[in-house]
């Protein structure tokens, strides 16, 4: 599924640390990250099946991203559920929403949508609320691992990237390209877990082998995007993305957001 790796306070460069992956099936259209043209002030990548994204910053230099819930006993289709990745594009789509208010209409609407994870916020106030029993509208300082259960719940792409995280934080250059760089590297690797670490989720053995590593490798289901977002102590937002084929070809792109509002 999707994995969400980040530090928050914890460089004193870069307060705010994002390493994402985005798994999904490759026949389904996205278009790469871009600035959308009925919402200006939103930079992300857009589902174009559904509408909405996954991951994405706003002029202003906020950030939300969303990962699904895995439980596939309780999914519901599409016409019976709203699209979840209308959650962190209406979140950044106001820069004025504050997370409390944003989490209690999410609250009042938990029932709408398939089980979800969201994250929205700044450095200076990062929230996380799920569907699925958990709400933190001020998370404390500290390096957090986000994959499809619970935040922090220690599948072995959590635990492990959590570790990942932490070692090249201290052992990396601050230089953003170099940054970046390394945690691309962190994001793609592709070693599964051994059996008795695996989760039970309720998709079977041979998917829960085939869905351990941070980036998954398949032929019609696997890593479609990996991002970085770092936010600058000094102001600038710096956003890479790297988008994947079922060839696992990559096509790579950045973007300074220099005076956040």
């Amino acid at each position: 599924m999707c994995l969400i790796l980040f530090a928050l306070q914890q460089h004193p460069d870069f307060p705010l640390i994002v390493a994402a992956n985005r798994d999904e099936f490759f026949a389904r259209p996205t278009r790469p990250a871009s600035f959308w043209p009925d919402h200006p002030e939103l930079y992300a990548g857009l589902d174009l099946e559904a509408g909405g994204t996954w991951l994405g910053i706003n002029r202003s230099g906020q950030f939300s991203a969303l990962t699904n819930f895995r439980e596939p006993g309780s999914i519901q289709t599409q016409s019976q559920k709203a699209s979840r990745g209308e959650l962190p594009s209406h979140f950044l789509m106001d820069p004025e929403t504050r997370i409390e208010s944003y989490f209690s209409q999410l609250q009042a609407s938990r029932h709408h949508y398939n089980g979800y994870n969201l994250l929205c916020g700044s450095p200076q106030q990062l929230g996380y609320y799920s569907n699925r029993g958990e709400a933190d509208p001020r998370l404390q300082e500290g390096i957090y691992g986000l994959s499809n259960g619970l935040i922090n719940t220690p599948w072995p792409k959590v635990a492990t990237g959590k570790q990942a995280l932490a070692d090249t934080l201290k052992t990396t250059s601050p230089d953003p390209d170099q940054l970046a760089l390394a945690l691309f590297e962190l994001l793609g690797c592709s070693e599964q877990a051994p059996d008795h670490q695996l989760p039970d989720t309720g998709v079977g053995l041979e998917w829960e082998r085939t869905l351990s590593p941070r980036f998954i490798r398949g032929d019609v289901y696997g890593t479609r995007t990996s991002t970085v977002v770092l936010f600058s102590a000094q102001g600038p937002v710096r956003f890479f993305e790297r988008n994947f084929n079922e060839k696992a070809e990559v096509t790579s792109q950045s973007f300074e957001l220099l005076n956040p509002d």
